[in-house]
């Protein structure tokens, strides 16, 4: 197991690493761009990124991260690793942070979004009162995550 677990705590940085880029790019960019457009195509463009991000190279990083982060933190309550606490923490960082927030907040916020047609009063009144400030919000939350994890994998990486 030593020769494996610098391997997959290396893996797990990468992954966090994806993750915190694609999270950022939406926090600094993507929702700002959405954000300047008349309140339909914002919505229909945000509909539109929820079916194309589904795809099997963003559920090999995001998943691929989470399977990896449980896997670390199991293996490093069992050893005596000098990585153990970076592993630790960096596994619930991104589990808690990253994972968890995305399935509570983000994705129900996104259902909501995608019952709705995007030329609906109803779809422009969820995007602008609620959706682009608090999906962003919470969007940090999960950037700053998978930053935080990031670091505590690397961290753990040159313990280990």
């Amino acid at each position: 197991m030593a020769g494996v677990f610098p391997l997959l705590i290396f893996s797990a940085a990468i992954g966090a690493g994806v993750n915190a880029g694609l999270f950022f790019i939406f926090s600094v960019c993507i929702m700002g761009a959405l954000g300047r457009l008349p309140a339909a195509q914002g919505v229909a463009a945000m509909q539109s990124i929820n079916v194309v991000i589904l795809n099997p190279w963003f559920m090999l990083a995001f998943l691929g991260t989470a399977l990896l982060s449980l896997v670390l933190v199991a293996i490093a309550v069992f050893t005596g690793s000098p990585a153990r606490l970076y592993v630790i923490a960096g596994g619930l960082l991104f589990l808690a942070g990253t994972i968890l927030v995305t399935m509570v907040v983000n994705v129900p916020m996104n259902n909501q979004l995608e019952a709705l047609l995007p030329q609906s009063e109803e779809a422009a009144r969820l995007w602008s009162s609620t959706y682009l400030v608090d999906w962003v919000r919470w969007n940090h939350v999960r950037t700053l995550s998978s930053l935080g994890a990031l670091g505590c994998f690397v961290m753990a990486f040159r313990a280990a």
